[in-house]
């Protein structure tokens, strides 16, 4: 089984990945980037702990060997208590990925930040979210069949050096009202539901919210009709689908000229 903590012990927390863990699509903070859930999770800490010491490292676009590359060594000089570490998901958008290697890789990882002493927060992966209805189209069904094998990998490793494991991959993450309209990012809700599930995972009780919120699923809608459906997916196909071809394309990243938010370790206090 994954590994428990002592919530009081994190004073020092940094997580490392891709878009998902930079925050993109959630509320502004005051620095003009995007909260995302582990800023919320850091506030979680600071008021639980009266301060916690945090940095964000996740640039968007990154792939698990650029994240191994770039910030884990990052990570290591910082000393942290707290690692979240969430990264492969877009290796795994990627059709000629081969997983075996990147599961290796993922794997590694992981024993590196272990062996710093550090205590590692995994994830599973969400998604892609479902069609309006619960409809899942069928160019889907691969993805998340990867996604699934990830999700095993994640499983596998956290039970192998004791981590903590975020187990989001819950069916109420999937609805697509969580999701912003590129159908790849989270909304501010969602964002709010993964910190939810992560500071559940950490110890932390929200005394303002029941256990597993997080994982409470929106209230039913009606379905929409197969000609809203088709032309919601023509709109995104062109807004989204086409550049994110085109840049894969040219080999360039939405996160080429991005900087990490946090690069090193700031104090947060208790609001």
């Amino acid at each position: 089984m994954p590994g428990t903590v002592d919530p009081s012990t994190l004073d020092s927390f940094i997580a490392l990945g891709d878009s998902f863990t930079e925050g993109l699509h959630d509320e502004l903070g005051p620095d003009g980037r995007h909260r995302g859930w582990a800023d919320r999770v850091a506030e979680g800490l600071a008021t639980a702990n009266g301060r916690v010491r945090y940095a964000n490292l996740a640039i968007r676009g990154r792939l698990l060997d650029q994240v191994v590359a770039e910030q884990v060594p990052l990570a290591l000089a910082q000393k942290p208590a707290l690692v979240a570490f969430h990264a492969g998901g877009n290796d795994a958008l990627r059709p000629n990925t081969d997983l075996t290697r990147l599961f290796a890789t993922y794997d590694q990882a992981v024993a590196k930040l272990r062996e710093s002493g550090a205590q590692v927060l995994l994830f599973t992966a969400v998604g892609p979210p479902n069609a309006p209805g619960d409809r899942q189209a069928r160019g889907t069904a691969r993805l998340h069949s990867k996604f699934a094998a990830f999700n095993t990998c994640a499983r596998r490793t956290a039970d192998r050096y004791d981590c903590l494991l975020a187990d989001v991959a819950v069916p109420a993450l999937l609805d697509r009202r969580l999701w912003h309209e590129d159908r790849l990012h989270l909304t501010p809700e969602g964002h709010a539901r993964v910190a939810g599930a992560v500071l559940e995972t950490l110890g932390v009780r929200d005394e303002a919210a029941p256990v597993g919120w997080w994982r409470e699923s929106l209230p039913s809608r009606m379905a929409s009709g197969r000609v809203e459906d088709l032309a919601s997916d023509l709109q995104w196909a062109r807004t989204f689908l086409v550049p994110w071809i085109g840049r894969r394309l040219r080999g360039v990243s939405s996160g080429d000229a991005i900087l990490p938010k946090r690069a090193e370790m700031v104090e947060i206090t208790a609001r």
